[in-house]
């Protein structure tokens, strides 16, 4: 029975992972850029208006949903290290908790709350923007990255 719910919590986790990846790499391959093009006051108020309306349930479910299962997975496979499976689901836990969790709560929302502050219509906000898609964007490619290295991981893991 045990067995079954971290098989079950595996692949739930690599299911989150892969959400989680495939959300970031829109981002960043089409997304960013897209915004990037608009002008500055533009580009700006679409980013602020996708961060509001990110923060929606099933978003929050799936987010905060994989870094709990990667962090019961961490805690499992630690304790059973000396089984099989148990480095990949060190390893995909790790990607996630490190590559998309803390990225995302160190880096990329400390971001979106400085974006979110600056007044509109300023020369400000036009600076800003600009320094906000040079640090964000590469911050989120780590985000994908981390995504997809947890997926893979995750995959070896049920193998």
């Amino acid at each position: 029975m045990i067995a079954l719910f971290f098989l079950a919590l595996t692949f739930l986790a690599a299911l989150g992972s892969g959400l989680m990846a495939g959300l970031f790499f829109a981002f960043s391959t089409s997304v960013m850029a897209a915004l990037a093009k608009l002008p500055a006051e533009s580009g700006a108020a679409a980013m602020n208006a996708i961060n509001v309306v990110i923060l929606n349930p099933v978003f929050l479910s799936v987010f905060m949903g994989t870094t709990l299962a990667c962090a019961i997975l961490a805690v499992r496979a630690f304790l059973n290290w000396s089984e099989a499976g148990s480095a990949w689901l060190m390893a995909g836990s790790l990607s996630y908790l490190i590559g998309i969790f803390m990225v995302t709560a160190a880096f990329n929302v400390p971001l979106n709350d400085a974006l979110a502050a600056v007044p509109p219509q300023t020369n400000e906000a036009a600076t800003f923007w600009t320094r906000y898609l040079a640090e964000w964007v590469p911050w989120n490619h780590v985000r994908t990255m981390g995504g997809i290295a947890a997926l893979a991981s995750f995959i070896m893991a049920l193998r």
